[in-house]
């Protein structure tokens, strides 16, 4: 029998084209979006009520030839698969991520950053709302086990706080860890029960905060290489915060002291 052997079809342009770009919604995270990058801008969709909000973008649409529709709310609703797209979509070219090693290095030795490192903070109304407080106080960058967790809806959620503070994935906890120690990072992990109360001493000027999913927590292996334990004090008539309540009130003690 002869055998016939095939290379790997390439992917279909428009298909690959899909895949290279990431579609935005929401009025604040969209505009937040253009004044960073506009140059990635690649469509832009719109109800009429939008058209006065938009009206610079469209006007760079129209310089560079950039596609864009006026569309009912159904179509938007189509194209965002969501309810909550604010009247806007943008398609944009998907960023990559900077690496540990790159964010690290464009930190200047020995000047106070705060970094947070999430553990299975998936939803996207606490992720977003957490990369809102991180672009609030001034957080350098947000560490993610799962990059994929940033969705299109986190960044509604957010506000244009995604297009502010840098999202880097993080593989290996072990050497993750080690690496940010290497850098002058104290590792922190938050706490039910136990541990140091938030407000009786001073947070240190190079930190990472680790944070876990409501539920499941941290792992052994992220509480393990943290240098302290923190804990949120309260009266507790409630087991613990929302995430993103507890990461707020984390980063604000730190930019209190910091800042």
């Amino acid at each position: 029998m002869q055998r016939h052997d095939h290379a790997p079809r390439p992917p279909h342009p428009a298909r690959a084209r899909r895949e290279a770009e990431l579609r935005l919604h929401g009025v604040n995270a969209c505009l937040a979006a253009f004044a960073q990058r506009p140059d990635d801008l690649r469509k832009l969709w719109l109800t009429q009520a939008k058209i006065p909000a938009f009206k610079p973008v469209l006007a760079w649409c129209v310089r560079h030839r950039i596609g864009y529709r006026v569309v009912d709310d159904e179509e938007i609703a189509r194209l965002t698969e969501s309810r909550h797209h604010e009247g806007v979509c943008m398609a944009l070219l998907r960023r990559e991520p900077p690496s540990m090693e790159h964010l690290l290095a464009a930190i200047p030795a020995g000047k106070p950053a705060l970094l947070l490192w999430l553990h299975g903070v998936g939803n996207p109304h606490n992720l977003g709302a957490i990369l809102r407080s991180a672009a609030h106080f001034g957080v350098t960058a947000v560490l993610l086990g799962d990059a994929s967790a940033l969705s299109p809806a986190a960044y509604r959620v957010a506000e244009g706080g995604a297009e502010a503070v840098p999202c880097v994935a993080v593989g290996d906890v072990e050497h993750a860890s080690t690496v940010l120690h290497r850098a002058g990072f104290q590792l922190a992990a938050t706490v039910v029960r136990g541990g140091d109360a938030l407000y009786a001493n001073r947070l240190p000027s190079r930190l990472v905060l680790l944070l876990g999913a409501e539920g499941t927590g941290l792992p052994q292996s992220m509480m393990d290489a943290a240098d302290v334990r923190l804990r949120i004090p309260g009266t507790g008539a409630v087991e613990s915060l929302n995430v993103s309540v507890a990461c707020a009130l984390l980063i604000a003690e730190w930019a209190r002291v910091h800042a």
